[in-house]
């Protein structure tokens, strides 16, 4: 495979692959319901691309942070919220996963804040812990697939 990218979805076009690599991940590959995959979150998030230098996207997060968000966060507005981190089949096992957080750490770090939370699915509880995150709270379900909260100091 060749080489990728990372960059901040910032057209629509870019926004557009985004949701359809969660499309592909989500709700195709998880069966999540497509009515709860894209939110009222979605229009103010920066979302995270990675694509292949011919323009074929291959992973995507998004960061959640401010006033919009904070009942996910308690109120803590220096808090940040990681979600929706998706990687095509095709592209797993090459750093996409781990390019995507970190670039979603930077957005964070550049808009301020001094963590980042997530929801992550508990088959992926190692991939975030050797990122820096420390699972809290119990075990619960989302979209039928258990998950459990991790948060990273910035």
């Amino acid at each position: 495979m060749s080489e990728y990218t990372v960059r901040v979805a910032e057209d629509p076009a870019d926004r557009e692959a985004c949701f359809a690599v969660r499309k592909e991940v989500f709700v195709a590959e998880q069966g999540v319901p497509q009515e709860i995959e894209y939110d009222s979150y979605d229009p103010g998030a920066v979302h995270v691309l990675a694509v292949r230098e011919d323009g074929t996207p291959l992973g995507t997060g998004r960061l959640l942070y401010g006033e919009d968000v904070a009942e996910k966060t308690g109120g803590d507005l220096t808090l940040g919220s990681l979600g929706r981190l998706a990687v095509t089949r095709e592209a797993r096992g090459l750093g996409v996963g781990v390019a995507l957080v970190r670039a979603i750490e930077e957005a964070a770090r550049a808009r301020g804040l001094a963590a980042v939370d997530l929801h992550a699915q508990t088959h992926a509880l190692g991939f975030y812990e050797r990122l820096g995150y420390e699972p809290y709270g119990p075990e619960y379900q989302e979209a039928g697939i258990a998950h459990r909260a991790m948060r990273r100091a910035l």
